[in-house]
């Protein structure tokens, strides 16, 4: 069974940074995502990255600011995030997904990803 365990969160000021990690038990091949949940809004689409790490795709809010990268020989995926503002507060959720047809599209979908973790709580002060 596949398991995802997001770390990092944390209060920071506007302007700061934190850095968002995710341990992900099972084989290194899914193509993994951070989607966020602010309170009282839908769950949007951060960043994402092909299995390989060659490919990465961003939310408009977020690109130039945040970095998503990952290491497969840890199984792990992190999402540097810089120049924080109090937007940028919500629930940050890591996923994997098995066997996404890669796209613009498909890559930002929720839906196409199959496991998800508990998420980790980011807030930005003002």
């Amino acid at each position: 069974q596949v398991q995802l365990v997001e770390s990092g969160g944390g209060l920071v000021q506007a302007g700061g940074s934190l850095r968002l990690s995710c341990a992900v038990s099972g084989r290194s091949t899914y193509a993994l995502a951070w989607f966020r949940q602010a309170p009282g809004k839908d769950r949007d689409f951060v960043a994402a990255i092909s299995w390989s790490g060659g490919a990465a795709w961003y939310a408009d809010s977020v690109r130039g600011r945040f970095t998503i990268s990952r290491d497969n020989a840890k199984n792990t995926v992190s999402l540097q995030m810089n120049s924080l503002n109090p937007e940028d507060t919500a629930d940050y959720f890591c996923a994997a997904g098995d066997q996404i047809i890669v796209s613009d599209i498909t890559m930002a979908d929720q839906d196409e990803y199959d496991y998800w973790g508990q998420g980790t709580q980011v807030t930005v002060s003002s």
